[in-house]
């Protein structure tokens, strides 16, 4: 039992039982608004978040030993895993909290919602504490079946169906990328476990060829989860054809965990071959920053200009993998790593604004997701555009906007390493990047200068408003104050590094 270590499990577990528990919970349930069956939810998600702090200030107390094997070494308990599931936590709380006044106006509000996010969140939690490449494809697996489920779940909606079986098909095919790279994984060093195979591969006991093969598909794979050029095909069609709420639970929580996927099993299991990788993330980063900038400039909808953006912004967060990975294991090696995290942390803060906005302003009948929808916003409700500003500034790195400083850390690891590649790659990011807010500040105008189409009032949602207003400022205070969040998350990244 002490191998087993069942404690550390104990988020996740608890997590488990109080889904199944909602979705018979639910089989009784009345109330055609699901009142009952949101708040248990919410509360489920709110004692999981709970645990997993308690967790992660445990081991920040306890430092570099605080990363402990649970499962016979299947899982791994350790404050980087906490610190992301405890976003994962606060951001699905916040989506379900934006998507209860919208789903309940389409014939969404099902308890099968909930269940589903509740078990797309055990998966994320999975694959944020896996040591295992089959543990990470079973939390991958979970979370994707559970999304492929929710985008579909407007079954007489064409449009959304549409979206699910292309989410589908080329989910499957990134699930078999991975899943196959996992296998020459094994044939290369003889282990599934990650520490085993590092330390394989730090002692040449590998089959080269086979393990270089791994690897490229692996980072396909993730590169696919990810939704970066040019694994990105799927990410726009499926974020505009699925409902709004759909589409935030897509982009938002999920990045977290493909984010520490990409920790758990390129640096912490595939560092001795980092220099392979490395050159990939580097490709992979411009691709995605070129493409999603340039595409974006094209679009009137605003779901799949966002979907675009995203591109962008994931590659990005990538250039923080590219300078520090030869470094592993040294104080300077947690700059690049620390920096991406940050990144894909306030990013999915400023997603959820963004696309909580947008369901806002959606009503009975009408979507609200073209950029023409927010002419003349400020004229309509002043307050509304102005949060909106916020998180335009914020995606297009405009100071004092959080946004800026996640760009500013990641463009601060590159140039620091002093050497020409990596200053070439942060003008080129700053460049593509400059592209990026001709859109972004395009919204801006459209709703400050455009004539509104409708001069009908936004009618106010009450504490859905509250929480709107209080998403931007937290947007607006990271950036003033980013110093706490960007020291925990590298006080996390060196105790991972450490492990």
């Amino acid at each position: 039992m002490n191998e087993l270590n069942w404690l550390v499990a104990a988020p996740e577990i608890f997590l488990l039982i109080a889904a199944c528990f909602i979705a018979l919970a639910d089989l009784w349930v009345v109330d055609e608004r699901r009142r009952v069956t949101f708040w248990m939810s919410q509360a489920t998600v709110a004692v999981f978040t709970l645990l997993h702090a308690k967790l992660l200030n445990t081991g920040l107390v306890t430092g570099a030993a605080a990363s402990v094997n649970a499962l016979q070494g299947l899982m791994v308990s350790d404050p980087m895993g906490h610190l992301l599931a405890v976003a994962a936590g606060i951001a699905v709380m916040i989506t379900l909290a934006y998507a209860q006044p919208y789903i309940g106006s389409r014939e969404l509000l099902k308890g099968e919602l909930y269940v589903l996010t509740l078990f797309a969140l055990l998966g994320v939690s999975v694959m944020i504490s896996a040591n295992n490449f089959l543990v990470i494809y079973v939390g991958l697996e979970l979370m994707s079946l559970s999304l492929y489920a929710l985008v579909a779940l407007r079954r007489d909606h064409a449009v959304a169906t549409e979206a699910a079986m292309k989410y589908f098909v080329l989910g499957a095919l990134a699930s078999g990328f991975l899943l196959y790279g996992m296998s020459m994984m094994y044939g290369a060093t003889s282990s599934l476990d990650l520490p085993e195979v590092f330390n394989a591969i730090q002692t040449g006991k590998i089959n080269p060829t086979v393990l270089t093969f791994g690897v490229v598909f692996i980072v396909a794979g993730l590169a696919f989860k990810l939704g970066v050029v040019p694994f990105h095909m799927w990410v726009p069609d499926v974020y505009q054809g699925a409902p709004t709420a759909i589409t935030l639970m897509i982009g938002g929580f999920p990045k977290l965990a493909a984010f520490a996927v990409t920790i758990r099993i390129l640096v912490e299991g595939l560092s001795g071959v980092a220099r392979d990788w490395q050159q990939m993330f580097m490709l992979l980063a411009i691709c995605s920053l070129a493409v999603g900038n340039l595409a974006a400039i094209a679009q009137t909808n605003l779901k799949r200009m966002l979907a675009y953006s995203g591109i962008a912004q994931l590659g990005f967060m990538l250039l923080g993998f590219t300078p520090t990975v030869v470094a592993h294991n040294t104080l300077n090696a947690a700059n690049g790593y620390s920096s991406a995290m940050f990144y894909v942390i306030t990013y999915v803060l400023t997603t959820l604004g963004t696309f909580g906005l947008i369901m806002y302003m959606s009503r009975q009948g009408v979507e609200s997701d073209e950029v023409s929808d927010l002419a003349g916003l400020a004229k309509r409700n002043p307050w509304l555009a102005g949060v909106m500003t916020i998180f335009m500034f914020s995606l297009a790195g405009v100071p004092p906007m959080v946004g800026f400083y996640a760009k500013f850390a990641i463009l601060q690891a590159l140039v620091s390493t002093n050497e020409a590649l990596y200053i070439g790659l942060a003008v080129t990011a700053v460049m593509l990047s400059l592209i990026g807010a001709f859109y972004y500040l395009r919204v801006v105008k459209v709703m400050f200068f455009d004539e509104p189409k409708d001069l009908t009032p936004v009618p106010a949602q009450g504490g859905v408003g509250v929480l709107l207003a209080a998403n931007g400022l937290a947007a607006l205070g990271l950036g003033l104050m980013p110093e706490g969040l960007m020291a925990l998350c590298r006080q996390t990244i060196q105790v991972a590094l450490a492990g």
